[in-house]
């Protein structure tokens, strides 16, 4: 099973100013770099599916929170 997760797209990383194919994602308070290699449109601000340290998709707002709320409700019933 495989698990990908939302996150938000913080800052794009990138070399002299251009936009390289990386970017600091954040999920729950927790920023990370990941690759950009397969959504290179992605800017910041913007939702992407992570996983495994790429991103693999882009993802809108409403769903990103549908999406976040739920991963939340699991982890309180989990304790």
């Amino acid at each position: 099973m495989c698990l990908a997760l939302p996150a938000l797209v913080v800052e794009r990383l990138g070399q002299d100013g251009e936009d390289g194919d990386e970017a600091v994602v954040e999920l729950g308070g927790v920023r990370k770099t990941v690759s950009l290699a397969l959504v290179p449109q992605a800017r910041a601000g913007d939702y992407v599916i992570v996983h495994v340290g790429h991103a693999i998709g882009l993802l809108d707002a409403a769903e990103a929170a549908r999406t976040l709320a739920l991963f939340a409700e699991l982890q309180a019933t989990a304790r």
